[in-house]
């Protein structure tokens, strides 16, 4: 159960230890003033009290401050001679007008920030709805994710994933729209809705492939606009894992090669062929590569913005070099050093989005073939054809 919070959005076990400066202060500043000289006057600085109260506190405690820092006043006032003195009604009114504007700030100060927390948690929804959590199990698979958007307040952006059951298959998709953060929201929302509407159906991978092309091209034609002609595209890669054959099958179009990671800390990535990004040349033919992905093993697929991400020196980030540490950690334990790693690497900021997914293959009871480990360590091509896009 959530901690109660204040209208400032602080716990409220924060805002009563909080209250304690503004209280204090009236109290020390009163007290001073009472004892110094007549001519020594501080009670204008009781204005402070209520002027910090709204960067914690709401408007009723706001005013209850206000009106404390104005009793506090009339004190002085009195311990001075008397409050009818020009002087001491001078500060009193003032006193009293600047705690009255206190309130009214703390007041739209408190709506402002329930708009945006109403905006915030609408936002999550739609994107927790676009990018569906990806699950711990999946076929003969244990898969983690992560994924860091480069805009402030979003949670996605440009980039994308997604995993579904087939027939006796795993299929997963990661992808880089291009553009980055809220914007390209739109166009990867597209692309997922394409894959997750045939991903799971008994079709080759080149069909697969060939539906997505087709609703990238149907974007471009019908909502890319004239400014942008030809600026519209998405890279993506495919992967296929069946679950009985230790390999695993994939189609680029034009995004990063996966790594392999085996144990004894042995990292490889396989030679691809690579076609254009989705929505470049319609039409286009799209090769599929067969590699060795044995129980044990942990595929890892990423996009482009986690091996550009730069630290302060301008280098990239050695994403092969680092994983190599890692490479008989578990998927959650993988994306954890990763994300740390990263971060760290790029200063606590990226400047493009940027996401993992650590496909880790667990033993099963039956294979119906072998193939060695050494094919995907040499990035050889097993099997390669042409598709239809």
């Amino acid at each position: 159960m959530r901690s109660p919070r204040s209208a400032g959005g602080l716990p409220w076990q924060s805002v009563h230890a909080l209250l304690l400066l503004p209280i204090t202060l009236i109290v020390v500043i009163t007290v001073v003033d009472v004892q110094a000289p007549t001519d020594v006057h501080l009670g204008p600085t009781l204005v402070i009290a209520p002027a910090i109260t709204p960067s914690f506190a709401g408007p009723r405690t706001t005013a209850a401050i206000g009106a404390l820092a104005t009793g506090a006043q009339i004190l002085i006032g009195v311990a001075h001679g008397g409050i009818a003195t020009t002087n001491h009604v001078v500060q009193i009114i003032t006193l009293f007008i600047l705690s009255v504007l206190c309130v009214l700030y703390s007041a739209l100060r408190t709506r402002r920030q329930a708009q945006l927390a109403q905006v915030r948690t609408v936002a999550e929804a739609a994107q927790h709805v676009l990018m569906w959590p990806l699950p711990e199990h999946i076929g003969p698979l244990r898969i983690a994710s992560l994924y860091l958007a480069a805009e402030d307040e979003a949670q996605i952006g440009g980039d994308l994933y997604a995993a579904t059951r087939g027939e006796g298959v795993v299929r997963v998709l990661i992808g880089d729209v291009r553009g980055k953060g809220l914007p390209a929201i739109g166009e990867a929302a597209l692309l997922l809705s394409a894959f997750r509407e045939s991903a799971h159906r008994d079709i080759p991978l080149a069909e697969l492939v060939g539906t997505l092309e087709q609703s990238v091209c149907r974007y471009t034609v019908d909502l890319e606009p004239a400014e942008e002609a030809g600026e519209r595209f998405a890279t993506a890669l495919v992967v296929e894992i069946p679950d009985h054959d230790p390999v695993t099958r994939m189609t680029s179009c034009g995004h990063p090669p996966p790594l392999l990671l085996s144990p004894g800390h042995v990292v490889t990535a396989p030679s691809l062929h690579p076609s254009p990004p989705l929505g470049v040349h319609p039409g286009a033919g799209h090769t599929l590569d067969v590699f060795s992905f044995e129980p044990g093993d942990t595929l890892l697929l990423y996009t482009d913005g986690v091996v550009e991400a730069r630290d302060a020196q301008g280098r990239f980030y050695p994403l092969a070099e680092r994983v190599a540490r890692w490479t008989e950690e578990s998927p959650e334990a993988l994306m954890h050093h990763l994300r740390r790693d990263l971060l760290a690497h790029a200063g606590g900021r990226l400047d493009d989005d940027a996401a993992l997914i650590a496909l880790h293959r667990t033993p099963v009871e039956r294979r119906r073939h072998h193939h060695g480990r050494d094919a995907f360590r040499q990035g050889s091509e097993t099997h390669a054809g042409h598709l239809a896009g």
